[in-house]
C-alpha cells in the first residue's frame, strides 16, 4: 500500500521516530556535575599554569586550558539536553576521548614533549584516571539515551 504524496510515515499510520530521552535527568545529573568540577579543576589549574609559568610548559598549559575548555562545552552539552545540546555533547566527548587517549600516549612515550603534566598526561593519572572513564560514560550516557524508553 502506497503512502499518500507529501504525508510523513508517521502521519500516515506508520511507527513515528522514538523521542529521546533527556541527557540530564537522572545519572546524567551526576555525569554533568563530574564535567562541571573537572572543569573548574582544569580551568584553576591552567589558568594559574598560564599565569606564572607559561614559559616552562606552554603545550602542557595550552592543552590543559582545551580541555578546560572541553569540560565547559561538554556539561553545556549535557545540560541543555536537545538535539544541539546531544550534538555538542556527542562532539566534546568524542574529541575528549581522542585526546585523552592521545595525550596519554604522547606523554608516556615522548617525556620531554610534555616538560609539566597536563589533565590529560599518563591517561589522567593525576586525576585518578577520571579523564579517560569520563568520556566513555559521557559517550555511553549519550548512547543510553538516544531514545525514549518504551
Amino acid at each position: 500500500m502506497a503512502e499518500p504524496v507529501g504525508v510523513r510515515p508517521d502521519e500516515a499510520g506508520g511507527p513515528a521516530p522514538a523521542p529521546r530521552r533527556a541527557t540530564n535527568k537522572g545519572p546524567g545529573r551526576l555525569l554533568i556535575a563530574v564535567y562541571i568540577l573537572f572543569a573548574i579543576a582544569a580551568t584553576s589549574r591552567a589558568g594559574l599554569q598560564i599565569a606564572t609559568k607559561f614559559d616552562e610548559a606552554p603545550v602542557a598549559y595550552l592543552l590543559s586550558a582545551v580541555a578546560a575548555l572541553i569540560y565547559i562545552v561538554a556539561a553545556v552539552g549535557l545540560g541543555r539536553a536537545g538535539h544541539a545540546g546531544r550534538r555538542v555533547a556527542l562532539a566534546c566527548c568524542s574529541v575528549e576521548l581522542v585526546g585523552v587517549v592521545a595525550v596519554g600516549i604522547l606523554s608516556l612515550a615522548d617525556k620531554e614533549l610534555f616538560p609539566d603534566e597536563t589533565v590529560w598526561s599518563g591517561f589522567g593519572s593525576g586525576y585518578g584516571y577520571i579523564p579517560l572513564v569520563l568520556p566513555v560514560l559521557g559517550l555511553l550516557w549519550l548512547w543510553r539515551t538516544r531514545h525514549a524508553t518504551a
